[in-house]
């Protein structure tokens, strides 16, 4: 028996001209603090952004973003609440303080059951933070966001290379849209992560250089966007538009 949720969703995303996936093979290299600034980032060029925590386990861009107090809004659905200039959805709007083991089958379920309820609005662009791995939610969303672009995440660490890597290799046999790797936590310029890709035939999107005091400014807005990191977010967030302009000419 065809989900009849399946339908629904294609409805539900008609409205979002772009997807971006911000994914990576392993936790702990900034993932959802890009995501976050990424999509601060484009909101601040002027485009119409939505940010979809899709980590269901372990969810942190409402820390990021200093969300408190949010609930969804139910109108034939769930409208997802603004929050600085952005439409937000995560599962922390509906479970705030318990923690939600998942596994297996309930993965999916619940990502399909949070794609059909969510009605999101005219967007230029919906940034999907992704949860660490190659596991369900990854092909999850390239079954049922099939336009969806991926963009993944490596530091100059070998651990993190090696699984980004898996993950590309993943992405290039199932022929899902990569926009590129962008490299985070860069103390110096690096060559390990340009010649691996090379090798794949991946672009290299750039380095977003180590900030320590990118800690202290999570949950302040003002003061995350004025970090050097946020600067060189803003670079990647020309970068990645240009390069999905590039794609949809080619």
């Amino acid at each position: 028996m065809v989900d009849p949720r399946l339908e629904v969703i294609g409805r539900r995303l008609s409205k979002v001209d772009r997807v971006l996936a911000v994914a990576s093979g392993k936790g702990g290299v900034g993932k959802s603090v890009i995501s976050s600034t990424l999509a601060l980032a484009l909101s601040g060029m002027g485009r119409r952004v939505g940010l979809l925590d899709l980590d269901l386990t372990g969810p942190s861009t409402h820390l990021i973003l200093g969300v408190d107090g949010l609930r969804p809004i139910e109108d034939k659905g769930i409208i997802p609440p603004r929050v600085h200039g952005l439409s937000y959805m995560s599962v922390v709007l509906f479970s705030p303080e318990e923690p939600i083991p998942l596994r297996g089958v309930d993965i999916s379920n619940a990502i399909v059951e949070l794609l059909a309820i969510t009605r999101w609005k005219d967007l230029d662009y919906l940034i999907v933070d992704m949860p660490p791995g190659i596991g369900d939610e990854v092909l999850d969303v390239i079954r049922l966001m099939d336009s969806s672009y991926f963009l993944l995440v490596s530091t100059p660490s070998p651990l993190a290379q090696e699984t980004v890597r898996k993950l590309l290799l993943l992405l290039l046999e199932l022929k899902a849209p990569i926009l590129g790797v962008v490299e985070n936590m860069a103390m110096e310029t690096t060559e390990g992560v340009k010649r691996s890709l090379e090798e794949l035939g991946v672009t290299y999107l750039g380095a977003i250089g180590y900030d320590p005091e990118l800690d202290e400014a999570l949950g302040h807005m003002d003061k995350l966007m004025r970090t050097k990191f946020a600067m060189d977010v803003v670079k990647l967030a020309e970068e990645v538009e240009r390069r999905i302009h590039q794609k949809i000419r080619s």
